[in-house]
């Protein structure tokens, strides 16, 4: 297996990468409601060869799967543990037509025109160099294929999640090893740029929004928000009484976004799409 991108391997094959295997449906929740706007962007039909960059314990990848049902569909994680749930997954569920591979989808050898559409629920944000990623992930799309992905937007002090997190943000510092990155594609004028260099056309970014779910309660959403690598990396070192007050005044702050079908705190991501143009293969 060629590896380029050596942190981001070491980091989602070690506690991070563990601790999404272990919830994956707490990290499903979160981001579920913009499975739908991927999906109407990637346009899935039933004997397409679809391609999951980044697909974690593969939620997307089966979805992808079971509308190409007289095709398929595989997906691409560096990350074992996370892996190792999907495939669980899917043999539970039975879905026959999908295959989940290790590797690092930078410099991985894909079969040269070998998919109808590359989808990612997030995970082409890590690349150490995304031109190359993204050049490499064209030459797999077949000519007339169909690249779609999901980028977070920004976040403002005044945002929802902001406003929730408030008495926790003053000490996220800085990235926890798997998290580094998450910020890499934030501009749209910088994904168009990296996607023209890649040597993709017909270029599109637009701004979705839609409820993320953390939790059943309060006490839930608390829960997985401080177990979130990014927090506990954070917070490995702060005293015991502090933390125990920042998680109440969070807890506190998410009564706001308490419904009948959830903690739901609105969430807003980038819809990207593109073609390869016709000398993708």
């Amino acid at each position: 297996m060629d590896i380029v991108n050596r942190r981001q391997a070491e980091a989602w094959n070690g506690w991070e990468g563990a601790h999404w295997a272990a919830n994956a449906g707490s990290y499903d929740a979160m981001m579920g409601e913009f499975n739908a706007p991927l999906f109407a962007a990637a346009g899935v039909a039933s004997r397409d060869r679809v391609l999951d960059v980044g697909c974690g314990t593969g939620q997307t990848t089966l979805l992808a799967a079971r509308r190409a049902r007289d095709g398929n569909a595989v997906g691409i994680d560096i990350s074992a543990p996370m892996l190792e749930r999907a495939r669980r997954d899917a043999a539970a569920e039975r879905i026959g037509n999908v295959t989940f591979e290790q590797g690092d989808a930078q410099v991985h050898p894909f079969p040269a025109g070998g998919f109808d559409v590359v989808l990612s629920r997030g995970g082409v944000m890590f690349f150490a160099d995304h031109v190359a990623a993204f050049a490499n992930l064209r030459k797999a799309l077949a000519p007339d294929g169909r690249l779609a992905f999901l980028g977070p937007q920004p976040g403002g002090p005044d945002s929802a999640y902001a406003r929730a997190t408030a008495a926790l943000s003053p000490f996220l510092r800085e990235a926890s090893p798997a998290a580094t990155g998450m910020g890499s594609l934030l501009d749209p004028a910088r994904i168009r740029d990296v996607l023209a260099a890649a040597g993709f056309t017909d270029i599109d970014v637009a701004p979705v929004e839609a409820p993320m779910t953390f939790g059943a309660g309060t006490g839930d959403a608390v829960d997985f928000l401080f177990a979130m690598g990014p927090t506990r990396y954070n917070l490995r070192d702060v005293e015991a009484a502090t933390v125990a007050r920042i998680r109440g005044e969070v807890q506190d702050a998410l009564t706001e976004f308490e419904t009948a079908d959830g903690v739901r705190i609105p969430g807003s991501v980038w819809v990207v799409t593109a073609s390869p143009g016709r000398s993708a293969g």
